[in-house]
């Protein structure tokens, strides 16, 4: 973790380069800044200080600028922005400096705020994102996508929950953190453009040593498409884990919770009409996500077993769950899902997230 931190830190303390002699390119460019939160650095041509161009989170070079720069250390994250995308030569011009692309503006703007912003807040690898569904009601979904929040945590991960289905009950009380001081889904109803993903982890309630976004007590706030896609695009910018509990209804706000994920997993309670109506929520949730995983709750009906139950689905199998006794009692005593590490429930998490990630953060199959 401390490695984790020390490099982020970096990142953040570097700034994005900007090399240009066009003014008005530059006032362009520096109103973007602004927007995104970012401080550039300015130059007309290559920095003069050993190691700026090398050390630059962001490096945009002006199409004026790029004759300049011809001789440079080739490294990622070098933009050649211009206004001409149409002009032939430009994309010469991009190969000589070692650009990955070519924007032009004002087209571009949106995509160029984003990288700038993401430079601003050093941004790492994306976070790994698993949703959690359940087959039927009741199916012990947001208990097991507590579970995974948790254990995440406790093996180090930088971890956020968020509670995307507004009539769950809330997560902040399966954790028992519902007093915590921090924000809920309401003061993010109305977010359309990017939010800050250092401000949003850091306004959140933080019980287990992972950030929760949740429901309040008040009444139903309607949570857009656009706020959700905004919101969970910020966790994601963040790295680490990120944990999602899904409504069983696929409206738009779910569908864009959907479209955001990496793996979705399903619970599925072992009997024949939990699989029936498993099998409806798996074929909506499959229009948007391509990789669902089932997972099978024990105790099993007659003739049923794990490997039964998925493919009666047609999903890869998971894993099983298998029963936590004594799990309601520690629920009432403010425990939360997964807090006992040698428990079945933490037993799942852990081996999951073993299995499901790989050495980059990359999910496995």
């Amino acid at each position: 973790m401390a490695s984790g931190k020390s490099r982020e830190a970096g990142a953040r303390g570097a700034r994005p380069l900007i090399l240009t002699e066009d003014a008005e390119l530059l006032d362009d460019l520096l109103r973007l800044c602004a927007a995104a939160g970012a401080e550039p650095a300015v130059h007309h041509k290559l920095p003069d200080e050993p190691g700026s161009w090398e050390a630059a989170p962001l490096v945009l070079v002006g199409d004026d600028a790029a004759a300049r720069c011809r001789g440079a250390v080739r490294r990622p994250g070098v933009v050649l922005v211009g206004r001409r995308e149409d002009d032939p030569a430009v994309w010469q011009r991009a190969v000589g400096i070692g650009a990955e692309c070519v924007v032009c503006l004002p087209d571009a703007e949106g995509w160029l705020v984003d990288r700038l912003a993401d430079a601003a807040e050093g941004a790492a690898e994306h976070a790994v994102t698993v949703g959690v569904i359940g087959g039927r009601g009741g199916a012990g979904a947001s208990t097991l996508a507590c579970a995974l929040a948790v254990t995440a945590a406790r093996e180090g991960r930088r971890t956020m929950l968020v509670d995307a289905d507004p009539l769950g009950g809330g997560l902040d009380v399966l954790l028992g953190a519902e007093q915590a001081d921090g924000r809920r889904w309401p003061d993010f109803a109305a977010s359309k453009g990017r939010v800050a993903g250092a401000a949003l982890e850091e306004s959140l309630p933080h019980p287990h040593d992972l950030r929760v976004l949740s429901w309040d007590r008040g009444d139903a706030v309607a949570v857009g498409p656009d706020a959700m896609r905004s919101v969970l695009a910020a966790a994601r910018r963040r790295g680490g884990v990120v944990v999602v509990d899904l409504p069983r209804r696929i409206d738009e706000p779910a569908a864009e919770a959907l479209a955001q994920l990496d793996v979705g997993l399903i619970v599925v309670p072992a009997e024949l009409r939990a699989v029936a109506a498993a099998e409806r929520v798996a074929s909506m949730v499959r229009m948007v996500l391509r990789d669902l995983r089932a997972v099978v709750r024990a105790p099993y009906a007659s003739g049923l077993d794990d490997t039964w139950v998925a493919e009666a689905l047609g999903l890869p199998l998971a894993g099983e769950l298998p029963p936590e006794p004594g799990l309601s009692d520690a629920l009432d005593r403010g425990a939360p899902p997964g807090a006992r590490a040698r428990g079945p429930l933490a037993s799942f998490c852990g081996a999951f997230w073993e299995r499901a990630l790989g050495a980059g953060g990359s999910v496995r199959s």
